[in-house]
């Protein structure tokens, strides 16, 4: 007995309970088919310059062979390539997950602070001077992207730009169509992805620091400041997102950064309600009485030991934040309030009904894709939603 007893392997260490929901979650086909969609718009919108761009990737002019697309990438191009890479290795390292989410915002810094410092790439850009030499025979052979069009080209030297149909036979391949000003529709979807995602990943995560840092001292302290908590997050709440969005734009301009500041800093009372309702019940646990007992620090019970307990219903809140927030700048840019030059999904469905006449392909291809991308974000939130919930457990068992 005592020899079974020895040859027994070890126990494993068992799962917090976020884990355990994001496992349970992501068993469903729902979830797995939202996030699908949503890591193929994050390689898109990293590999962007490599998709669609006017700039050849490779070409050879008498013998020298050259890469115009690599000389103009912009410091934000290589610092998404970096952090992307970085997400990818640390996905393979046997590190605590804590850890990795460290080492991450690290390589994005450093990866930041060096491409801003190091890159510059041509102030000025033409366009046409590739397809000029194309035409005059200049270079041996072109590579080019597989949509050979920047998302600000608007093809200036054919002349006879505008709004085009998907496949109209002009000489020019467009599969999507041109908006208004003659750029390719494609181009500009591939590109405008950045700004979807970019909005929803900041702003929802601005929104998550301020709601678990307040709702987890509500929680945890209860009494006066739980009261005084709750009224702040009554004010939060009472604050209309849209008409503030609209009023900053009106008097600090179109800024992506202040859409991502406002939509977090307006977002965060939802996050802040669950997290102090989870931290209510985890406070009298037994591990939280033992660190308390121990003398472990503040931040290390409440952020090391209680949150990756009660973080799960906030996941569900994150992934129906984010969809959000891609409505609100959809919203923003389709009234004309949105980015001025920066592609974006709303803005080119506001130039599908500028016009006299309807441009079908100006709705249904941005449409389709904010459509798709707060589906998938729904779908994500409804299966978190349904592994955290016990009813649905009991009625499944």
């Amino acid at each position: 007995m005592t020899e079974t007893i020895k040859q027994r392997a070890p126990a494993q260490p068992s799962r917090s309970y976020a884990a355990q929901v994001l496992r349970e979650a992501f068993v469903r086909w729902g979830a797995r088919l939202g996030l699908s969609w949503i890591l193929l718009l994050v390689v898109v919108a990293v590999f962007a310059p490599f998709l669609a761009n006017s700039h050849p990737l490779l070409v050879s002019a008498n013998g020298s062979i050259s890469s115009p697309l690599i000389r103009h990438l912009t410091p934000g191009d290589v610092t998404l390539l970096a952090v992307f890479g970085a997400a990818v290795a640390l996905w393979f390292v046997k590190w605590r997950f804590r850890y990795r989410v460290l080492a991450l915002v690290a390589v994005t810094v450093i990866a930041a602070s060096l491409t801003h410092l190091t890159i510059q790439p041509p102030k000025l850009t033409v366009y046409e001077q590739y397809r000029e030499n194309i035409t005059a025979g200049a270079y041996d052979w072109v590579i080019n992207t597989p949509v050979p069009y920047s998302p600000k080209d608007y093809l200036r030297d054919y002349g006879d730009t505008g709004l085009e149909a998907p496949l109209l036979d002009t000489g020019r391949t467009h599969l999507f169509g041109t908006d208004d000003n003659g750029a390719d529709v494609l181009s500009r979807m591939i590109h405008a992805s950045r700004i979807a995602l970019g909005i929803g990943f900041v702003a929802t995560g601005i929104a998550m620091v301020i709601g678990v840092i307040i709702g987890g001292l509500m929680g945890y302290f209860s009494g006066v400041m739980d009261i005084i908590g709750m009224r702040l997050v009554e004010i939060f709440e009472a604050v209309p997102t849209l008409f503030l969005l609209l009023t900053f734009v009106a008097f600090f301009g179109r800024s992506l950064y202040i859409m991502m500041v406002i939509i977090g800093i307006t977002g965060w009372s939802g996050f802040a309600r669950y997290i102090r309702a989870e931290f209510l019940k985890l406070r009298q646990q037994e591990f939280v009485q033992a660190g308390i007992a121990c003398g472990l620090p503040l931040h290390s019970i409440l952020f090391r030991h209680m949150l990756p307990n009660g973080i799960a219903p906030v996941l569900v809140a994150a992934s129906f934040g984010v969809a959000s927030a891609i409505l609100a700048e959809a919203v923003l840019s389709f009234l004309g309030l949105g980015l001025v030059d920066d592609p974006s999904w709303g803005q080119m469905l506001n130039q599908a009904v500028k016009s006299s006449s309807f441009n079908w392909w100006m709705a249904a291809y941005p449409g389709g894709a904010i459509f798709l991308t707060v589906f998938a974000y729904n779908l994500i939130g409804e299966s978190l939603r349904d592994a955290i919930d016990p009813y649905l457990k009991k009625s499944a068992g």
